[in-house]
């Protein structure tokens, strides 16, 4: 068998067993999105012009461990496999290759004193988070990716019901399941109507209060990174603080405006995030700070406490001046279609099923930095 599934090289990688993972992509393709710890050679286009001609930069790689392949669709990626194995290496084809990658998911209870379970859901190769949380056989699921399966799957083995939807807003990087999911369950679908453009929602706003099973869901609106931006707090215990609030930066505050659905401006908009900031800093040190994203290769569960973030976190050590003349002229890259995805997010593109997954392709960058 030369081809190895997303999911079983993830779950080799977690379990740290000696496999090389080895991304034969041009390099400024590697650099801007791989899996975690790969090796690049670039040999792209010797593989697709000429293979014969790809021994020679191959010929270092170590022999004595287990090579997996990567390309962007496991394609190229598997004529890399046959000269390898042609060579005498141990080589297998990461099936599907990034496109695959882009489909794990990983998950593990968040240490909370909740009444109930906190289950964190990771893409490693997206750097999605989303939780679903458990309480008294009610669960309700926060920012769900379109792979409605994987959260289907958690309810159904804590026996439970989900009863709601929740999207902490319109996403940037990933088109949500959250109204399909709702719509499955018949259950409400919850977002702030600031960032329900053209979708039908059950509408949060700030201070509402939800009761999941014995856990008092609030909702707290921390708008900067989108108009509508809600932050949740679980009984004192988690924050789940969306794009708003990440452990070592903050969310952006252009791509709303310049995906031409917001009428504010940047710098405007890092005002109104550093006034949504202030509002989770006077949350208790010891909450678990849950956020929607981490920026690296995430393995659940991803946490730390408010009291950790003050500390890691620059962005929270600077006054209000330097914060919005950073967030407003230090821009970074952008993610990947993130008009489109947005759009898709606020209900004004229907996106075709088979085009879902080409179009979060890449790496995630809703942090400011």
């Amino acid at each position: 068998m030369t081809v190895t599934s997303p999911t079983e090289l993830s779950d080799r990688l977690h379990d740290d067993e000696d496999v090389l993972v080895l991304d034969i992509r041009h390099r400024d393709d590697y650099e801007e999105w791989h899996v975690s710890d790969s090796i690049n050679v670039d040999v792209y286009d010797e593989l697709t012009d000429d293979p014969e001609t790809a021994k020679e930069p191959l010929a270092d790689l170590p022999d004595d461990r287990e090579i997996v392949t990567v390309c962007a669709a496991g394609v190229v990626s598997q004529t890399a496999t046959d000269v390898l194995q042609g060579m005498g290496y141990d080589a297998k084809t990461l099936a599907d290759g990034m496109t695959g990658w882009s489909r794990v998911h990983r998950s593990a209870s968040v240490p909370a004193d909740l009444d109930g379970t906190l289950v964190q859901v990771a893409r490693p190769g997206k750097g999605c988070l989303s939780h679903v949380l458990i309480s008294d056989g009610d669960a309700p699921v926060f920012d769900p990716s379109h792979y409605l399966e994987e959260y289907e799957a958690i309810v159904d083995e804590y026996d439970a019901e989900l009863v709601a939807v929740f999207d902490t807003h319109a996403h940037a990087d990933h088109v949500s399941g959250g109204t399909e999911l709702a719509e499955r369950h018949d259950v409400p679908y919850y977002l702030h109507p600031k960032d329900a453009l053209a979708i039908d929602v059950t509408p949060i706003e700030d201070g509402a209060t939800i009761e999941i099973g014995t856990v008092a869901v609030e909702a707290i609106h921390t708008p900067g990174h989108s108009e509508g931006s809600v932050s949740f707090d679980l009984e004192g215990e988690t924050l789940l603080t969306s794009d708003t609030l990440f452990h070592e930066s903050v969310g952006r505050v252009e791509l709303g405006v310049e995906a031409g659905l917001e009428d504010t401006d940047v710098e405007e908009n890092a005002a109104t995030l550093y006034e949504s900031l202030q509002r989770l800093l006077g949350r208790p040190d010891d909450a678990v700070v849950l956020p929607a994203h981490d920026p690296g290769s995430p393995e659940p569960p991803v946490t730390a406490t408010l009291a950790e973030v003050r500390e890691r976190n620059e962005d929270l050590r600077r006054d209000r001046e330097a914060f919005v003349e950073t967030l407003a002229s230090d821009i970074p890259e952008h993610p990947p279609n993130f008009e489109r995805v947005k759009r898709a997010n606020v209900g004004q593109e229907d996106v075709p099923d088979e085009e879902l997954s080409e179009l979060e392709l890449g790496p995630n960058r809703c942090a400011a930095e």
